[in-house]
């Protein structure tokens, strides 16, 4: 048998998975006992399940996420308001099949980033693109990309991505431009792609943030119609976590 060959040609064609699952069988005797194709089998499924972790990792390196936050670390005490159930038909990911929104509000430290990053981690699980963004980075990332021509290819980028995270609606005044500008990426993704966007400010209270009445209204046309909410209430978390730090949800 031609080993070394096989090894090399393996490594030439970047079949990673197989080339280990190969080197393991060669050191494990027990290995002779199975035929022929349950060896291949297993080197073949060691390839497949390196690929998809190789897949995930890089959907999780371009998504950006802010926390290392799954949902199944999420906090449902009584006192925030959050209900499992909720939760865990979000994790299903059917919102972003069907292209829904998630609006999720509340106080500082409550916890809306950890949420929106674990329900994010979760589409990445599943094979979904995404995107993290605090709001006022995005509006000076989209200005500066108009001066130096990529414009277009940004908007274009973020067109395609299937959820994008847009942290911190509302914590600075939009300009007549930050509008224009969020109203040609939403328009762009309206009811072909998802959303996920946290604030301090209650739905009501966005146009606050908005100095044009009109471009408000058609941006949180785009947004809310087809989202789910959520509402969180209680201490902060960074105030709990002072005193208990068991708890891995370090949110905003």
């Amino acid at each position: 048998m031609l080993t070394h060959p096989t090894l090399d040609n393996l490594e030439q064609l970047r079949f990673k998975g197989m080339l280990r699952a190969l080197r393991l069988q060669m050191e494990d005797p027990a290995v002779d006992q199975l035929g022929f194709m349950d060896r291949l089998g297993l080197l073949v499924e060691r390839e497949i399940t390196e690929r998809e972790d190789q897949k995930l990792k890089g959907r999780l390196r371009r998504a950006g996420l802010r926390q290392n936050a799954c949902v199944e670390d999420i906090d449902y005490k009584k006192s925030r308001g959050l209900s499992r159930a909720v939760i865990q038909g979000l994790a299903s990911c059917d919102w972003v099949k069907r292209h829904h929104n998630i609006m999720i509000t509340g106080a500082t430290g409550v916890g809306k980033s950890f949420i929106a990053c674990a329900l994010t981690h979760r589409a990445c699980l599943e094979g979904y693109s995404a995107k993290y963004y605090r709001l006022p980075r995005l509006m000076e990332d989209l200005e500066i990309a108009r001066g130096d021509g990529r414009y277009l290819k940004l908007l274009r980028q973020l067109a395609k991505v299937d959820v994008l995270v847009l942290d911190d609606w509302g914590l600075a005044q939009l300009s007549a431009a930050n509008q224009r500008d969020l109203l040609e990426l939403l328009d762009d993704r309206h009811q072909v792609r998802s959303t996920i966007v946290t604030s301090q400010l209650p739905i009501e209270n966005w146009y606050e943030a908005m100095p044009d009445p009109t471009l408000a209204d058609a941006i949180l046309d785009r947004l809310i119609h087809n989202a789910h909410k959520l509402t969180l209430a209680g201490d902060s978390m960074r105030k709990t976590l002072a005193n208990l730090t068991t708890s891995p949800e370090i949110t905003k």
